[in-house]
């Protein structure tokens, strides 16, 4: 069985204020929460992988019944850290198989981040031509709307990327 790796970032499923805002094309949360979590079941297989970047839900009426919405997003979930996210909110750690700062994939050369690295975290060592030295592309959320702040990076906030997870071979292609 193949198994995809998709990235997300800056759902704030529950989050009112987000949706006016980022200027969300939602009327309510409801309908916010509601069309996200479709669009994630579209792409994502249960074996999948998917990276949320950070800020998961904020706001959310009953802390406690945010865990059954979470749970009804395929795939196995993982979480880079966003500003808004507590680590040691239980319900992120009763969704997510891991919880991290940030993540390195070398075979792919991209670091996942909740925030945009600058640009010097990127570059991975002497490579012998100093002119071109290697680097890293950056994966990020935080900025929602904003544009990436260089070539060097990619904003997946749900803004940019249409409300549904990215493959992580897009981002290698984009």
């Amino acid at each position: 069985m193949s198994r995809d790796i998709w990235v997300i970032s800056d759902t704030h499923f529950g989050h009112r204020n987000i949706i006016d805002y980022c200027d969300r094309p939602f009327k309510t949360t409801w309908h916010m929460n509601q069309a996200i979590r479709d669009n994630w079941n579209d792409v994502v297989k249960d074996g999948d992988i998917v990276y949320h970047l950070g800020d998961v839900y904020m706001g959310w009426n009953e802390p406690q019944d945010i865990q059954p919405f979470l749970h009804s997003l395929k795939g196995r979930k993982r979480l880079v850290l966003g500003n808004h996210d507590d680590a040691k909110d239980i319900n992120l750690y009763n969704t997510f198989q891991k919880i991290m700062v940030w993540r390195m994939f070398p075979e792919f050369g991209l670091l996942l981040t909740h925030v945009p690295v600058h640009e010097s975290a990127l570059y991975r060592g002497a490579t012998g031509n100093e002119k071109e030295p290697k680097k890293l592309l950056n994966v990020h959320g935080h900025i929602h709307e904003k544009p990436s702040p260089s070539m060097d990076h990619r904003n997946v906030s749900v803004e940019q990327i249409n409300y549904r997870p990215i493959n992580i071979e897009e981002l290698r292609k984009w």
